[in-house]
């Protein structure tokens, strides 16, 4: 009886040994840095930074493989930190914001009555969608299911409306869109047209009533701030001045298709 227990003694006491000398020879030394932006980060895992998850990103940017400003969901706070556990400096990355550019929805004229997957990839296959206007949104919510911050929801037009407070310009929904209607914008940028229709005008009207007619009324309101091409306006923000008239050409556009948030 004792010498079985001596045995397993011994060979437990050899295995304890083994996995002690094994731990030391292929142990991996973890930069505690990649711990510490790992707890900097917000943690949403998101993907939004092309990474698997947020432990990816923290030792990609600790490895300088990825910038500091990589997470979406992140704010300057939480740049300004991680540049401090680095030791380097940041400049301010001016904070993004999703922006639907269609204003139609149930506005818009149908091309066929639709009754398949309620998916706009699925609808988009079948004649470039359901809606008279080439460009515009089909409503059928693929943006808001790909947002993992629940930052967009359908207005009573069926259009993607997003939360300001909730979006972290990850730019999940621009990928899902098939139409390319969301865009990622600087959140400074107030006014915009809500329309990406290149269309002539008597086509838009015909199809659209609040789409943009390519009419010149805000280019020439504003000074050259609004620049007409391919029959679409759109605001260039280089030339935006303090008396930017932005209330007036607002009014004056006939079709509302220019928008303040």
């Amino acid at each position: 009886m004792l010498i079985p227990i001596l045995t397993m003694s011994i060979m437990g006491l050899l295995f304890g040994l083994g996995l002690a000398y094994a731990s030391k020879i292929f142990r991996v030394d973890i930069d505690p840095k990649i711990n510490m932006i790992m707890r900097a980060l917000p943690g949403a895992n998101c993907g939004a930074c092309g990474m698997a998850g947020c432990a990816n990103l923290a030792e990609a940017i600790a490895h300088g493989k990825a910038d500091i400003t990589a997470c979406a969901p992140g704010d300057q706070k939480v740049y300004n930190k991680i540049a401090e556990i680095l030791g380097v400096g940041i400049k301010v990355r001016k904070q993004k914001i999703a922006r639907v550019r269609c204003n139609g929805g149930k506005r818009s004229s149908d091309k066929y009555e639709y009754q398949g997957l309620k998916k706009c990839a699925g609808v988009n296959l079948l004649a470039g969608g359901n809606k008279e206007c080439r460009f515009g949104c089909m409503g059928f919510g693929d943006c808001i299911n790909a947002c993992p911050f629940d930052a967009i929801s359908l207005n009573e037009n069926n259009i993607p409306v997003v939360d300001g407070l909730k979006c972290t310009a990850c730019g999940k929904c621009v990928q899902a869109c098939p139409k390319k209607i969301i865009i990622l914008e600087n959140a400074d940028n107030k006014v915009y047209v809500k329309c990406l229709s290149q269309d002539k005008a008597a086509v838009v009207k015909s199809i659209c009533p609040v789409g943009c007619i390519g009419c010149k009324i805000c280019e020439k309101l504003s000074g050259g701030v609004f620049i007409v091409e391919n029959n679409l306006s759109r605001v260039d923000y280089s030339k935006v001045k303090s008396d930017t008239p932005w209330q007036a050409v607002i009014e004056k556009c006939p079709t509302k298709c220019i928008v303040k948030t």
